[in-house]
C-alpha cells in the first residue's frame, strides 16, 4: 500500500530553518495564513533562575503530563526545579497489560489479558480494550513524563491499528514505545524498524531483493530521522535523495513478521546482499552488502549512517520542541535552543533524557512567551479535565465498568479528531507539522462544540453506562481554593487552577456575576456557609452546586481553558 498519496508537499518560507511540511485542508477561517515573522524571544538553554512557584510548577506539569492537578502542583512546589525534573524523568515500572472485557472472546477469560491469546479472532474488541487501557494509564499517571512521551513517540513512529490488524501486535509496539520513552532514540528507531507492527504498516514484510518496497525506507528518512530539508533539485531533498530511498530499501530487504510468534524474523534469501551506494548527502557512504544471517546487520549500518548526520539530531529536537514548547521555530530558537539540544543529544549518543532535562530546566522553557501558548490536543483536553476534577472512575474490581468509562473518554478525544492507536496517516496528527496552522487545527467548527459538550456533560448530567455515572463534582473542586466563602477568591483561584495565563480583572468580575448574577458578595458567602453547616440538606447542596456548575461550565468554555 502506498501511504504517500494522501499528502502533497509545500515549502515553508518564514525562516530558513523550517523543514518541508505537508498540507491539509483547514476548517478554520481564523487560523494562521502565514507564520509570525517576528522574533519571539532570545532566551536559550541557560538554566532558569527566576521565580519558582505555583505558576512555574503548573506550567511544567501541564506540558509534561495530562493536566496539572492541585495536589500535584502543591507536592511539587515544595521541591526544587532540579528535583521536579528528576521526578518527571524517573523510570517507571511497566504497567499491567490490558484486560479482556468481552464475554464472547474465547481467546482469553474475561478479566484476564488477551495480549498472549492464541488468535486475534476478537481483534476489534481488543483494540477497544487497548485504547481504553492506555487512557487509563494517562488518567492514573504519577508525576512522570512517561505517558506524555509514549504519546509523542506514537505520533512520531506512526502505525495504525486498523492496518496492523492485530491488537496483540499493536500492544507490543505500544509497550516498546513506553519502555523506551526516555531511552535512546537510535536504539528505539532500530527496534521500531524491525517491529512486526511497522513491518506490516509500511510494507517492510513485502520488501525483498526481487521486489524492493520503498515505503519504510522513505518514511525512515523523511519522517522518523533526518527529515527532508529544502528541495534543491529533482529527487534531491538536501538531506537525502530519491536514490538514497532506493538504496535504503535494499538495505532493509529480508525482514518478515511471524503472525504465530508475533515477532519479526530475518530471511536471508529475501535479502539483497550487494553493496548499497548512497549520495553525497550522506558523504557518498557505502553500506557493504552482507550475506546469510549477517544481512540483518545492515540495519545497524544504515542507522549508523543516518545518525552520523548532524541534521538527524536537529530534526528530532525540533519535533520535541513543537511537542513541549511552541510550533514556531524562528532563527533565534534554532540557534539558542535547537542547535545546543542537538549537540547534547549527539554527545550523549542519542539518549533522550539529557535533552529533556536541559529543555525543562531552561530559561527558554519558562520564558513568559512560552507559557500558555499551546492549544491543547484532544487527549490533553479530555484526560486533563478528568484529572483536574478528580473524576471517580469505577475501581479495578469492576473492570468492565472501568474500561467502559475509559472507553468513553477515549471516544470523546477520537470525536475531537485524536484517536489514539489510529492517527490519521503516516505523518501523525497534522497539528504538529502542518504549516502555518499547527495547533490551531485542533479548534474548528466540528471540534469546538464537542469540547463544550464534553465538559458540560461531565459537569451537569454526567455520563451513565452500565449502571455507573461518571460526573464531576463542582463542590469538591471548589473546596480546593483557600476560601470558597469569598466569591472573589473562588473565581481567582479556580482561574489559577484551570488557566495557564492570568485573566483580567474584568474577566474575573464577569465570572463572579456568572456565579451570583447581580447579587452582593455576602449572598454567596451566606449560601455557601448554609450548605457547609448542613451538607446533607439536598436543597442547600443543589443551590450551591447549580451556581458552581454555571461558573465552571462557563470557565471551561473560555478560550483560556483551551490553552496549555
Amino acid at each position: 500500500m502506498n501511504r504517500r498519496s494522501f499528502i502533497s508537499t509545500a515549502a515553508e518560507s518564514v525562516t530558513a530553518v523550517e523543514e518541508i511540511q505537508k498540507t491539509t485542508t483547514v476548517d478554520n477561517r481564523f487560523a494562521n495564513k502565514a507564520l509570525p515573522d517576528v522574533m519571539r524571544t532570545t532566551s536559550g538553554l541557560e538554566e532558569y533562575t527566576g521565580v519558582w512557584g505555583f505558576e512555574q510548577v503548573a506550567h511544567l506539569l501541564r506540558r509534561t503530563m495530562f493536566a496539572a492537578t492541585k495536589s500535584d502542583i502543591t507536592d511539587m512546589t515544595s521541591l526544587t526545579l532540579d528535583e521536579v525534573v528528576d521526578t518527571l524523568l524517573t523510570d517507571q515500572s511497566p504497567p499491567d497489560a490490558p484486560l479482556n472485557t468481552n464475554n464472547s472472546d474465547t481467546g482469553a477469560p474475561v478479566g484476564q489479558t488477551w495480549v498472549n491469546a492464541a488468535t486475534n479472532d476478537f481483534n476489534n474488541s481488543r483494540i477497544f480494550s487497548l485504547k481504553a487501557w492506555w487512557i487509563g494509564l494517562m488518567l492514573n499517571q504519577s508525576v512522570s513524563l512517561r505517558e506524555k512521551m509514549t504519546l509523542f513517540w506514537h505520533n512520531h513512529f506512526v502505525t495504525e491499528s486498523i492496518d496492523v490488524r492485530d491488537a496483540r501486535v499493536s500492544y507490543r509496539e505500544n509497550a516498546l514505545l513506553r519502555q523506551n520513552a526516555l531511552g535512546n532514540f537510535k536504539e528505539l528507531t532500530k527496534q521500531v524498524t524491525i517491529h512486526p507492527a511497522m513491518l506490516r504498516y509500511l510494507n517492510g514484510n513485502t520488501n525483498t531483493r526481487a521486489n524492493p518496497n520503498e515505503n519504510y525506507a522513505r518514511e525512515l528518512q523523511e519522517l522518523f530521522t533526518i527529515g527532508k530539508g529544502p528541495e534543491i533539485g529533482p529527487g534531491n531533498y538536501t538531506n537525502y535523495t530519491e536514490d538514497d530511498v532506493k538504496a535504503a530499501a535494499r538495505v532493509l530487504t529480508g525482514w518478515r513478521d511471524d503472525p504465530q510468534t508475533l515477532t519479526s524474523t530475518f530471511v536471508p534469501n529475501r535479502h539483497d546482499p550487494t553493496n548499497k551506494q548512497f549520495s553525497s548527502a550522506y558523504g557518498s557512504w557505502v553500506i557493504i552488502g552482507r550475506t546469510g544471517s549477517n544481512g540483518a546487520l545492515e540495519v545497524d549500518d544504515l542507522l549508523d549512517m543516518i545518525f552520523d548526520q548532524d541534521e538527524t539530531a536537529k530534526f528530532i529536537c525540533r519535533k520535541l520542541y513543537r511537542w513541549f514548547v511552541y510550533y514556531v521555530i524562528d532563527n533565534s530558537a534554532e540557534e539558542n535552543v535547537i542547535n545546543p539540544l542537538a549537540e547534547i543529544l549527539r554527545n550523549n549518543n542519542y539518549d533522550v533524557k539529557p535533552v529533556l532535562k536541559a529543555l525543562f530546566k531552561s530559561a527558554h522553557f519558562f520564558d513568559s512567551l512560552n507559557m500558555g501558548c499551546m492549544i491543547k490536543n484532544p487527549v490533553d483536553f479530555v484526560v486533563g479535565m478528568s484529572r483536574e476534577f478528580a473524576l471517580a472512575f469505577p475501581p479495578s474490581s469492576e473492570f468492565q465498568r472501568q474500561y467502559n468509562t475509559w472507553r468513553y473518554i477515549h471516544g470523546q478525544a477520537a470525536g475531537m479528531q485524536m484517536d489514539i492507536c489510529d492517527p490519521p496517516n503516516v505523518a501523525g496528527w497534522s497539528a504538529y507539522y502542518q504549516v502555518p496552522q499547527y495547533y490551531q487545527l485542533w479548534i474548528n467548527s466540528d471540534t469546538l462544540p464537542k469540547h463544550n459538550q464534553f465538559t458540560d456533560t461531565l459537569l451537569k448530567s454526567g455520563y451513565t453506562a452500565g449502571g455507573f455515572t461518571l460526573i464531576a463534582d463542582p463542590i469538591a473542586f471548589s473546596l480546593q481554593v483557600s476560601d470558597p466563602t469569598d466569591p472573589n477568591i473562588l473565581v481567582s483561584e479556580c482561574a489559577k487552577l484551570l488557566f495557564p495565563i492570568e485573566i483580567t480583572e474584568n474577566q474575573k468580575t464577569f465570572l463572579k456575576n456568572t456565579l451570583i448574577p447581580g447579587l452582593p458578595d455576602y449572598e454567596w458567602t451566606s449560601e455557601w456557609n448554609d450548605y457547609i453547616n448542613d451538607p446533607t440538606n439536598l436543597g442547600k447542596r443543589n443551590a450551591v452546586r447549580s451556581k458552581l456548575q454555571s461558573l465552571l461550565s462557563f470557565m471551561l468554555g473560555m478560550a483560556e481553558y483551551q490553552l496549555s
